[in-house]
Order: C-alpha cells, then sequence, then structure tokens
C-alpha cells in the first residue's frame, strides 16, 4: 500500500532524474531512432581497473567480438573460485547504457562488495539498431560463455541472474531459456528482479495514476517498447506482456527461485505484481518487497538509505539460496 501521495526522495534526486529525463527525451527521436552521439556526451563511461577499488577489481571479457558482445567482470580481492556468480543486466529501456556506465559500474561494484559474489555485468546489443530476440540472445550467450569458460572465474555451480528495470525483462527470459537447455557446468539457483520492465496493451491502474516518475511514463514507455519489438508486433508480445495471453508455459520448467524487488511509485508496478502472482500460480517460489516510498531505479543512488537496505536483502535472499542448494 502506498504510504503517502509522493515518493519522499531528497531534492538531490529529484533534480538529476528530472535532468536524465530530459536527456534521454531529447536522444529520442519521433521516427524511433536514437541520438546516440549527444546521450553519449552525457554518459561518461569508466574503464576496468585490475587494481582493487575498496576490495574490487573489474576486467572486461570479449565474448563476440563481431556484435560487441562482452561483460564486465567484478571480482573480490579474496579467491572467486567459491564465491557466487551473479550475471547481472542493466537498465535503460533496452537502449541506453552499458556496463561501463558511471552508474551501473559504481552498482555492480556495490553489489560484488556487499554479496561477495562475482559479478558478470553484460553488455548486450541496445535497440532500436537491434531489436528482440537480439537482447536476450546476448544474455543467453553470456550464460553460455560462463558455461564453457566461466570455472575459472567462480563457482558457476551457484550463479544468479539478476537485472533492473529493462535488465530485470531480460534476466526472466534468459532464465527459461536456460531452463530449456543443457547446461554443463552453470547452474541458476536464483534469480534477482529489480523493478523489471514488463507491460502489456492494457493500461493499469499505477500507469494512468502515478504520474510522477518522469524516467517511465506511459508515452516514455511506449516509445522504448517500439524500439524494441518486431516490427507490427503489440504489446501483448510474450517479451513484454510476461503474464498476458500469449505467455510462455513454464509450470514444468526448473525456474529459478526469485526476489522481486518493487518500488511504490513505480507506473509499472502492477505490471509487476501480475509477475508475481503468474509465478506463484505456475507453481514457482517468489518473495516480493516492495519500497512503498520509492521511485523507479531509487536503488542507483546510494545515498538513500533503502538502497542500501536493498543490497542487504538482495544479500540475505542470494545466502539463502546458497545454503539450500
Amino acid at each position: 500500500m502506498v504510504a503517502s501521495t509522493k515518493p519522499t526522495i531528497p531534492w538531490k534526486l529529484r533534480i538529476l532524474t528530472t535532468l536524465l529525463s530530459l536527456l534521454l527525451k531529447a536522444s529520442r527521436r519521433s521516427n524511433g531512432t536514437v541520438n546516440r552521439r549527444l546521450f553519449n556526451l552525457f554518459d561518461p563511461q569508466l574503464p576496468p581497473n585490475p587494481n582493487p577499488i575498496d576490495a574490487v577489481a573489474t576486467s572486461d571479457v570479449t565474448v563476440d567480438a563481431k556484435r560487441n558482445l562482452w561483460f564486465r567482470l567484478f571480482s573480490p580481492s579474496a579467491s572467486a573460485a567459491t564465491l557466487p556468480v551473479v550475471v547481472f543486466f542493466h537498465g535503460g529501456g533496452f537502449t541506453f547504457l552499458s556496463p561501463a556506465s558511471t552508474t551501473y559500474d559504481a552498482f555492480c561494484r556495490s553489489l560484488c562488495r556487499s554479496l561477495n559474489a562475482v559479478i558478470i555485468s553484460v553488455n548486450y546489443r541496445l535497440a532500436p539498431e537491434h531489436r528482440y530476440p537480439s537482447q536476450n540472445d546476448d544474455g543467453f550467450d553470456v550464460v553460455k560463455y560462463l558455461d564453457e569458460n566461466g570455472t575459472v572465474l567462480g563457482n558457476v555451480g551457484k550463479c544468479f541472474l539478476a537485472g533492473d528495470s529493462s535488465g530485470g525483462n531480460i534476466a526472466h527470459h534468459v532464465a527459461i531459456r536456460v531452463c530449456k537447455e543443457r547446461l554443463r557446468f552453470v547452474r541458476v539457483i536464483g534469480l534477482v528482479s529489480i523493478e523489471p520492465f514488463f507491460g502489456g496493451q492494457e493500461r493499469l491502474e499505477s500507469e494512468i495514476r502515478i504520474t510522477q516518475d518522469p524516467l517511465v511514463s506511459l508515452d516514455v514507455t511506449d516509445w522504448y517498447w517500439k524500439a524494441f519489438l518486431p516490427n507490427g508486433s503489440d504489446r501483448d508480445h510474450e517479451v513484454v506482456n510476461v503474464s498476458g495471453p500469449n505467455a510462455v508455459d513454464i509450470s514444468g520448467l526448473d525456474y529459478p527461485n526469485t526476489l522481486l524487488v518493487v518500488a511504490g511509485f513505480d507506473p509499472i508496478k502492477d505490471w509487476q505484481r501480475r509477475y508475481y502472482e503468474w509465478l506463484r500460480n505456475s507453481g514457482k517460489d517468489i518473495e516480493i518487497i516492495e519500497y512503498p516510498n520509492m521511485i523507479h531505479g531509487f536503488h542507483l543512488f546510494p545515498y538513500l538509505p533503502e538502497a542500501s537496505q536493498l543490497l542487504s536483502h538482495v544479500n540475505h535472499f542470494i545466502n539463502k539460496q546458497v545454503a539450500g542448494s
């Protein structure tokens, strides 16, 4: 239940999200293309750093140079051989950002440090230049790469998939692909879905009522779906409306235990709750954590107390899955 009529976030965050919204709006052209030159001017990229910073070292690993498929590896200073591996997919509406973006480099560093786990942050291809299923293909191919080479990176027998926003959508579909494939070494034992980006043709109550979030308003999300989907598809496509009329039947799959994070002032939270109910009705184990006064993307701002609480919840979930595996 929403605890207040407005999100309780500091002015610093309000200003940052407003500026980001203006940048994204200027970068999204009305013809469905992206002004990448403009966006990249304001998206600083950090190189990998093999020298540990706060006990975390990073390196970039190429999976397929032809399609610029690579991942940023975040390793704790301690020996990684026995540590769980978290394959992370960043947000950005399938269209923007990368593991080298300052925001996601910092977030994955925090994950690595807080979870004491190896983080694999995937650089998947972006829409609209590369539409669905490019992003899911890239995500699954990274998992296959880990199956063939990942035993030197960490304990891939205790592997997790994770993602925020559009990355949460990708993580879900990669999980389904993993369930249907025979992998030799990788065993996915959990999924962390942070404010996943789902939708559908129907307009749900939260989409209509919550208008304070400039990053995921109806017109913005409609643009992202149009840029992402194959031409001629609508929002009831199985990749968008994951619990809708065209949903994949996962009742017979060994879908991983899931932690779902929902923000109270996220316009797409009703779609996330439908996902929660769909997983439960499919016989899957899912836990939901709600932050009633937060906005979409709050977890990326470390000065918010709720961002630290989220890391603690994720740590608890991962430890529980590891202990039970």
